[in-house]
This record gives structure tokens, sequence and C-alpha cells, in this order.
């Protein structure tokens, strides 16, 4: 702790070289790969994933209507870099199955959000879903970020089970943050630090293992359980 002359608590002393812009990179996992959104590669695909889904976008947006719609909304998913937007691709099949974002990109201060998260029916409460978090996560942590944001509408029960889930801690609520589309938002904001990731990353990697699943793919042990909680 640094403290000035009148004996005042200053804040703890950082050493810490800084963190990188994200770059358009392609995650690989046993289950899954996280790749940057190329409307060519994955455009149909995402629109496929998507489409049928209409309650997948209570908490993000108003879906697409109509071609010219889905082509303006995954032009902007290819031409945007905060939000930086990342395909997520099945293994098994080869195929798009959802999509997640990086944004609030902050490499001075170290801090970056997972976000725009939006899983097809296939892949959501899969070990997919999880791998590609912890795909995501990981790449931060190794650019250099010291603090991992997720953020998400207090009503979106389900974002907030999985946040703490995956091993973020609970910061609070920021009352009307927000208007969407003219209703209100209180946001829930939620963090991993980079101190914090080590054990995170120990339980994920656990949880992932092949050995966790039985024969008939159910788990044997929570995530909660391997990281202690």
């Amino acid at each position: 702790m640094k403290y000035d002359h009148l004996g005042r608590p200053l804040g703890e002393e950082v050493s810490w070289a800084g963190a990188r812009m994200p770059e358009r990179v392609a995650l690989a996992g046993r289950l899954c790969r996280v790749e940057a959104f190329d409307l060519a590669r994955h455009g149909a695909g995402l629109r496929a994933a998507l489409e049928p889904d209409r309650d997948g976008w209570a908490y993000l947006a108003p879906p697409p209507q109509d071609d010219a719609a889905w082509d303006a909304w995954l032009a902007a998913c290819a031409d945007s870099r905060d939000p930086l937007r990342f395909a997520i691709v099945e293994q098994a099949s080869n195929e798009v199955v959802g999509t997640a974002s990086y944004l609030r990109i902050n490499p001075q201060d170290g801090a970056i959000e997972v976000g725009w998260l939006h899983f097809s029916p296939r892949m959501k409460r899969t070990p997919v879903a999880t791998e590609a978090m912890y795909l995501m996560m990981r790449q931060a942590f190794e650019w250099g970020y010291r603090r991992y944001e997720w953020k998400c509408n207090q009503l979106n029960a389900a974002s907030m089970r999985a946040a703490v889930r995956l091993g973020f801690t609970f910061e609070g609520v920021f009352r009307q943050a927000r208007v969407n589309w003219g209703l209100n938002r209180d946001t829930a904001w939620f963090s991993l630090l980079d101190r914090e990731w080590p054990e995170a990353r120990a339980a994920l990697e656990a949880w992932l293992s092949p050995d966790n699943f039985t024969a008939d793919g159910q788990q044997r042990r929570t995530l909660e359980s391997l990281r202690g909680g």
C-alpha cells in the first residue's frame, strides 16, 4: 500500500506492463473453435444457428426480421472492432453454433468485457458453451488484462447464474443504467481478476477434461465443486 505524507492510503502499487489490444485470433479447444468473425466464412452459418431461436434475443436486441436486416446485422458484426465479434464453431460438426464478443476494451487500465453472447439452442447448457468461455477468458489474460468483466440485465437470470458458475464475482447492480428499446435496464456487474484466474482456470480445465464425463456425457463433478465453492 502506498501512503501520502498525511498517512492516508492511496492504493496498492501495481507492477504491470499493460495489456495488448485484442486480435482477430482463432482459439482451438477440444470441443469448439472460437474464430474471429468473418462474414464469408461464418455469416450464413451464424444466421442458420440463431434465426430459429427467437427467444434467445430477449436480452440482446430486437431480432432481424428479413433478409435485409440480417445482412445489415451480419455486416455490422464483421466490421465492428469494439465489440470484437467471434463465431463459435463446434469441432464435431464444423458448424457455427453461437457467437460472443470482447467489448469495452481498455488496455490502458487492463479491463475487458465478454458479452453479446448468443448461443444457439444446440449450444446452450453444453460443454461447448463452457469451453468457448474458457478459451476467451484464457486469451484475455494471456493478452495481459487484469480485469475480465461480465455484465447483463439484472432480469436475465440465466446469465446471472452462468457468470457465478464460471467463477465471476458479483459486484452489484447499476440501477437505471440504460434504456433499451424503451425499457429500463438495471445492469448487474461481475468480474474475474488476474489473481483469481489460476484457480478458475484449474477448475475449468478439470471440468472440461474427458475424465469428468461418463460415457453418456453426464458430468461427474460440477464446476462449482471443482472450484471449491
